[in-house]
């Protein structure tokens, strides 16, 4: 069986048209791989590239991406509200079948070290391929962000996993395998950042340390923002499992919790691509009574519960990964 992997990349640029499609064009010059989808915010100043096909092609498609942000993206001008390290912040890799973690991990510490010595970022490793437990949190590696990369380096305070100097124009990179994930933002009909915060730091599994208090939900990542492209706040969420906590549990645990501070949720969006299963469950809990309800159905009813075309239209044979890898 061929191996087949997923690549979903971060790029700190969510507003330069033409930095964004040389990206797009870079990763479909690529033999054997498939351009998924691309979501691009400008507030956040981010883009997110979602492909997939045969693991060495898709690895030399991220390859060729970042050798076209390092030209591109100067982290020295670059601004938005999402947490980001470097001009490629984040290059996660997703087996899909036929390769198992080991021998893709193996593969993505070559691509690691290529990246590296070409174009001098410097690497840390995350989720599966993190060198150690801490390191294995996306966060962990985002702790002041771009602004604070050359100080942390310098005084050895989070020392690359690759290279050992600072990059002023492309900053760092975080690169690793790691399973599936749902990039998913609740909107709130509030503009206040603090409730925001707040909210998140309810239902995250990790709480609010300031007071020193559990999250809510395992599995879950949360983030409070304001976003002037919507001019609303969201929690920002990433679900490492959605089979631990599902779209529908969080949704309505966010619900409940906003309430507790005077607020409504209004919808919500989601990121990038997701797994036909991750709507088929939630589906089945909007459809309790309806055990007999096609796959279709369940996919729509958790698309109307959920509120996910509040923003924008959500189509969903263009956002389930499973639908796009068949075409």
């Amino acid at each position: 069986m061929a191996s087949l992997i997923e690549c979903v990349p971060n790029f700190s640029e969510g507003i330069n048209k033409d930095t964004i499609n040389a990206i797009a064009n870079a990763i479909e010059k690529v033999k054997g791989v498939k351009l998924l989808h691309q979501d691009s915010g400008e507030a956040a100043n981010r883009t997110v590239f979602t492909f997939a096909g045969e693991a060495d092609a898709v690895i030399e498609a991220a390859y060729q991406a970042i050798s076209i942000a390092v030209v591109k993206i100067d982290m020295r001008q670059q601004k938005g509200e999402h947490p980001r390290i470097g001009a490629c912040d984040v290059c996660p890799f997703i087996p899909l079948s036929g390769i198992q973690k080991e021998e893709l991990n193996t593969k993505v510490k070559d691509f690691a070290k290529r990246v590296n010595k070409d174009f001098g970022i410097p690497i840390y490793f995350y989720e599966y391929s993190a060198t150690c437990i801490p390191r294995s949190n996306l966060a962990s590696h985002r702790i002041g962000n771009y602004e604070a990369l050359e100080e942390r380096i310098a005084k050895q305070i989070w020392r690359p996993d690759i290279g050992n100097s600072f990059n002023a124009k492309s900053g760092g990179m975080v690169c690793g395998v790691r399973d599936f994930l749902v990039a998913y933002n609740i909107n709130l009909d509030s503009k206040d950042v603090a409730i925001a915060k707040n909210i998140a730091g309810t239902i995250r599994e990790s709480g609010n340390k300031k007071n020193n208090n559990k999250g809510l939900l395992k599995k879950v990542k949360a983030i409070g923002w304001y976003i002037r492209d919507f001019d609303k706040c969201q929690v920002s969420i990433n679900l490492t499992d959605y089979k631990t906590s599902s779209l529908y549990e969080v949704f309505e645990t966010t619900k409940e919790v906003a309430k507790q501070f005077g607020v409504k949720v209004t919808g919500s969006e989601l990121i990038g691509l997701i797994p036909k299963e991750a709507l088929i469950l939630s589906g089945k809990k909007y459809l309790a009574n309806s055990p007999n309800a096609t796959d279709e159905e369940l996919i729509m009813s958790s698309i109307k519960a959920l509120g996910l075309s509040e923003l924008k239209p959500f189509v969903f044979k263009k956002r389930v990964l499973e639908y796009l890898l068949n075409e």
